[in-house]
């Protein structure tokens, strides 16, 4: 959805481009179906009464008539009008031909008001499942959309900060979803993507849309089955800049250089019903097993405590869900669905280990030496050390220079 001004001037080969670019790049056949996620981590159900707002601990509004860079006509508003609870368990964001309070746009005075919710202020996260169950409006002109942005996007700016749309759709294709990623070199009309086409037409009924994300892999599904996935051999020698916290946005945009505008076969209003979205961790990798280290103590999280921020530890082998850690493709370990982090994100010597929410960052990354028994997380090249080389119960674990002592030897089971 951020493009540039000019990301969408060549309309008329908007949607070959990505036909073109599907048959380009390879993808994984639509029958492949989507694995069962990790736990969940966040979620909306949007359970509330009829008429009322977004839980604002959530989600934040956009707000204006600026054409978002790709000449909308549509002034985003943060009323109820635009976004609000049905009575029925969805958000209604909802495109209206009205201008009830003289907003003015970047053409003039406004012809349509809606809404775009984001978690920018809120939620922001790398790597796991994003996924959203929708109901899409139709007509020429309407365009909605669930996408991310990168966090970083005040600094780097966009397309550097990345973008990844899990679901867009442009009211001329009422049979067709697209989904896209934007980055430097492969921005707007050059986006890389595929699309997805149904039978009917997706404003019929609801369906889920998805991605799976780790590092250097992008999976798209609708309703489960998979229709493209993308690393960054995809981006013919460009830059792969997903590698670091998102944050999600649901939109519905009226106009535009790619959708082209409403005409006299657009009625209004016209509505996104979202049923829920929510976010999972990435999958385990599987049972999880014992890690042992100096003394044959186990590598343990006390209490079995769930909260962030809760010590990882040595404490006698008990076979308990604590003590069982699974080592995951995306370099994290995890146990009780959250993952072996190092506090305050610290690269120094001493810097104690916790368990927390896992989210992708360098502090929750570790690689195993089998050859030395060494656990190293190389975001600070140090190793995972039992603190005074003690094997007391309630030794706590910490990152420290790697060395030959048997505080820093460990076996996986």
């Amino acid at each position: 959805m951020a493009r540039t001004p000019l990301s969408r001037t060549l309309l008329a080969i908007g949607s070959a481009l990505a036909a073109v670019i599907a048959l380009l790049v390879p993808m994984a056949a639509t029958a492949n179906a989507a694995p069962a996620p990790g736990p969940l981590v966040w979620s909306d159900e949007f359970n509330g009464s009829a008429g009322s707002a977004v839980d604002q601990s959530k989600w934040r509004f956009d707000i204006g008539g600026s054409g978002w860079g790709n000449n909308e006509q549509q002034y985003y508003t943060n009323s109820t009008r635009n976004a609000a609870m049905d009575g029925a368990g969805s958000l209604v964001i909802t495109a209206r031909r009205e201008n009830p309070s003289n907003f003015q746009c970047h053409y003039g005075t406004c012809q349509y008001t809606s809404a775009r919710l984001l978690t920018s202020a809120t939620f922001t996260r790398a790597y796991g499942r994003f996924e959203a169950r929708m109901k899409l409006p139709r007509g020429q002109g309407i365009w909605p959309a669930f996408w991310m942005l990168g966090n970083d996007i005040g600094s780097a700016g966009w397309p550097n900060s990345g973008e990844i749309d899990i679901m867009e759709n442009i009211g001329r294709e009422p049979s067709t979803v697209h989904g896209t990623i934007h980055g430097p070199g492969y921005s707007g009309a050059g986006g890389i993507g595929a699309p997805y086409s149904i039978g009917g037409a997706f404003a019929d009924a609801f369906h889920t849309f998805s991605i799976d994300w780790s590092p250097n892999l992008i999976i798209w599904y609708v309703d489960g089955n998979e229709f493209q996935r993308r690393t960054p051999a995809s981006l013919n020698g460009n830059r792969w800049v997903f590698d670091h916290p998102f944050f999600m946005i649901m939109n519905v945009a009226v106009g535009g250089y790619w959708p082209g505008y409403p005409d006299g076969t657009t009625t209004f209003p016209q509505s996104l019903a979202v049923d829920y979205v929510r976010v999972y961790a990435a999958p385990t990798g599987g049972t999880g097993g014992q890690v042992t280290g100096i003394g044959g103590k186990c590598v343990d999280v006390a209490g079995a405590a769930t909260a962030n921020g809760t010590a990882v530890q040595l404490w006698d082998c008990n076979g308990s869900g604590a003590q069982s850690w699974a080592w995951n493709s995306d370099g994290s370990v995890r146990a009780l669905g959250k993952c072996m982090d190092v506090t305050a994100a610290s690269t120094a010597n001493g810097a104690q280990v916790q368990l927390y929410d896992c989210n992708g960052t360098g502090a929750q990354r570790w690689t195993y030496n089998s050859g030395t028994g060494q656990i190293v997380n190389p975001q600070s090249g140090r190793c995972l050390d039992a603190a005074g080389a003690s094997s007391a119960n309630g030794t706590r674990l910490q990152i420290w220079d790697c060395g030959s002592g048997a505080n820093q030897r460990w076996t996986r089971s």
